[in-house]
């Protein structure tokens, strides 16, 4: 990642999409094989559930290593763009600006971002935990409904992920002194 900018690389952005894009249509396609005419349906499964399964796991760890990548640059740049800042007039002599004066209010648009990207953050934990749980903990009684509020959160997230990189609304730029500058908008 640039470290002046919040954009992601492209191979990142790409990869970030391919996975994204995976996991979506399997994820839907399994739904609607597995309950119009496979095993949520009361027959028997139909012969696409498994290799659609197998392939929606396949891009769930692609998805986990996608957001492990972002957690170790975009998050803590974002993070960082989004704290209070201090005004340069409250800087008195002597003193260390990043622990005197009054804060001021971190850009209302970054801090969309800030809420948006820890709900995504968040929901991806839950993705992966209930993921974990359909697969190896949960016995049947449980799992339709922890299957559904998987689908739910997959949803959820694909929205959110929406509404996150368009609050941006531009590219940003951070100066060395980390200061922000939004261009574009």
């Amino acid at each position: 990642m640039n470290p002046t900018s919040l954009r992601l690389p492209t191979w990142q952005h790409r990869l970030l999409l391919a996975v994204s894009a995976l996991l979506l249509l399997s994820g839907l396609a399994w739904l609607g094989l597995h309950y119009t005419v496979g095993a949520g349906h009361g027959e028997l499964p139909h012969p696409l559930e498994h290799l659609l399964m197998e392939w929606h796991g396949a891009a769930g760890f692609g998805a986990l290593f996608a957001f492990g990548m972002l957690a170790a640059g975009h998050v803590p740049a974002g993070w960082r763009l989004t704290r209070p800042v201090r005004s340069a007039a409250d800087h008195g002599q002597g003193q260390r600006p990043h622990r005197t004066g009054p804060m001021l209010p971190a850009r209302p648009l970054r801090r969309s971002q800030r809420l948006t990207g820890l709900a995504l953050l968040a929901l991806a934990g839950c993705l992966a935990g209930s993921a974990y749980a359909l697969y190896y903990l949960v016995d049947e009684t449980w799992r339709p409904a922890l299957g559904w509020a998987h689908s739910g959160a997959g949803l959820l997230m694909l929205a959110l992920a929406l509404v996150h990189r368009h609050a941006g609304g531009g590219r940003t730029q951070v100066s060395a002194g980390g200061e922000c500058d939004q261009r574009g908008q």
